[in-house]
Formats: structure tokens, sequence, C-alpha cells
């Protein structure tokens, strides 16, 4: 009878701990976004742009990188991207992207670190 109240005690201590630990030791992730400027020669931010953001592979002869989001830039003149479902927690880097965005006959280029957890921001002229 002892020895039953022991294990069942001890059971009870090791259930407990797990779920003290297990809720502990996980940490929500953030957000990870990218806040891309839009402006043009005068320095005003464009409004109604397609933002495209695509990742392109660094090493010569590897797979491409399927990375593509596109999206309008908004009446302040600021596309915004969420790469929630691309940054896993304990990954390190998320990705750098290039940017291309077009209004009319105007275009522009640049090119924005994505770093974990972070809002991310980056300005680009389209002339």
């Amino acid at each position: 009878m002892n020895t039953l109240i022991k294990t069942a005690f001890f059971g009870a201590l090791i259930i407990g701990m797990g779920v003290i630990f297990s809720s502990t030791g996980c940490r929500k992730k953030k957000d990870t976004t990218a806040l891309i400027y839009v402006l043009d020669a005068n320095n005003q931010r464009v409004a109604g742009a397609q933002v495209v953001l695509k990742g392109e592979s660094t090493v010569p002869n590897s797979p491409p990188v399927v990375l593509f989001d596109t999206t309008l830039s908004d009446g302040s003149g600021v596309a915004s991207f969420n790469f929630n479902d691309v940054y896993q927690l304990g990954q390190a880097g998320v990705a750098v992207l290039n940017i291309e965005a077009r209004k009319d006959a105007l275009s522009g280029e640049a090119i924005i670190k994505i770093e974990q957890e972070e809002e991310n921001e980056e300005t680009v002229f389209i002339q």
C-alpha cells in the first residue's frame, strides 16, 4: 500500500513538472513583417503602386528559391508583407529579397533583408 502511494505521488509529480515545463518552455513567435515605402522622384509617397518581392538563389546551379509575393501600396504609399508562414522559430535569418515597384510608366528596384521577428522597412524610389 505504501509503495502504491509513493508511485502515485511520483507519477503525479512527473506529470505536473511536464505540464509546467511544456507550458513555459515554448514561446510564441513575434510577427516577421516588411513595410515597403514607395516614393517618387519628388520624395512623395505613391499610392496604388504594384510592389513585388522576389527571392533569388545566390548559389550557382541550385534550384530556384520559391518566394514571391505582390501587393499594392496603400493610400499612404506603404506596401505591407507578412512572413510568419515563411519564418519558423529557431531558423537563422529569413531572406534577402529583390523589390520591384511600378505605377503607370514609373518603376524602381531595391533590396531588403528580412530579419526574423522584426518589422523590416525599406524604401524604393520609382522614376
